[in-house]
């Protein structure tokens, strides 16, 4: 037996109930992975609302954690019992002291990374790897729009763009997290609490917007960044943190200037074991060179996800929040 966080009822985090569960035997080709650190984030609140529906209820949660392999399924060659590993494509249950999971989800965990880093950088950093590398290649000398630069994907994007030598413009809620923006390497920072969003864009970029702006806020802030693409510009709407874009109208691209739209997901990139390896060596090349430091803001036991999801839903983190066993 092993305990776990599970649901049985879409709602808020009251939903979350920690349970005794007894985890499968891995599959042939999957593993078994005892979990020393859970990695927070905004998808898994979607899950439990039920914006994105599990496969069923009860049902596990979270996509993203790392460990060691305990178990390895019969057709499995690339990893052996003792492994260490991480994780942050799924399937649900990563809220568990072990889950198992499909061998092609895994990346072999380099040691001068450690597991709270892994569990606190996976799905956020390979976000960052495939918006800054890969959705729109940035080659350095762009001025680039990047909404809730404060919060733990924003964190990374700030230090990952100064490394590219490409100017970030943040947008944040506070003072506060303004200055946490900079420290980060954001080139800017438009605070919306009391600033114009798209005005003070036209005036950091003498008037000629951003080719390319990364909306992860969703509902709130689609039209503010429509506003912000430079003509035949992108944006990348990547997340739903306040609720889902829904009843696009595709004129508007037109109206705006021939403007460019996508909607993509970590694991529309990291769609292939070999693609998944290559992200997270990326990735954590730049955290063994320094270029990308990983903050660890709040640690809280499994058994109070409740209490962590309430916090983040409630915006009153920084950085990355872990969950351990």
């Amino acid at each position: 037996m092993a305990k776990r966080i599970q649901f049985s009822s879409h709602g808020g985090p009251d939903v979350l109930e920690y349970r005794d569960y007894q985890p499968a035997a891995p599959g042939p080709h999957e593993v078994r992975v005892q979990n020393q650190a859970i990695g927070l984030n905004f998808i898994d609140t979607y899950f439990r609302s039920g914006l994105y529906p599990p496969p069923a209820l009860p049902s596990g949660l979270g996509n993203e954690g790392a460990g060691i392999v305990e178990a390895v399924g019969a057709q499995v060659s690339q990893f052996q019992v003792g492994d260490r590993v991480a994780y942050a494509t799924g399937p649900l249950g990563a809220y568990s002291e072990l889950h198992v999971l499909p061998a092609s989800k895994l990346v072999k965990l380099p040691d001068a990374i450690s597991f709270e880093q892994a569990a606190a950088v996976m799905l956020k950093g390979l976000t960052v790897q495939y918006l800054l590398r890969q959705v729109f290649p940035l080659k350095g000398g762009e001025t680039i729009l990047f909404h809730a630069a404060a919060g733990g994907v924003g964190s990374f994007a700030c230090q990952w763009a100064k490394a590219l030598g490409v100017r970030l413009i943040g947008t944040v809620g506070s003072a506060e997290k303004a200055a946490r923006a900079m420290a980060q390497g954001a080139w800017a920072t438009i605070d919306y609490s009391h600033e114009d969003v798209v005005q003070r864009v036209l005036e950091l970029t003498d008037g000629h917007k951003c080719p390319v702006v990364y909306d992860g806020v969703g509902k709130d802030t689609w039209e503010i960044s429509l506003d912000c693409v430079a003509p035949r510009g992108l944006l990348v709407s990547f997340g739903n943190a306040s609720g889902a874009v829904t009843g696009v109208n595709l004129g508007i691209l037109a109206q705006k200037g021939s403007l460019f739209v996508t909607r993509p997901t970590v694991a529309g990139y990291a769609d292939t074991p070999e693609r998944l390896q290559m992200m997270a060596d990326e990735l954590f090349g730049m955290i063994e060179s320094g270029q990308l430091k990983v903050d660890i803001s709040n640690r809280y036991a499994l058994k109070d996800a409740a209490a962590a999801q309430a916090a983040l839903s409630a915006r009153q983190t920084t950085g990355s929040t872990i969950l351990l066993p």
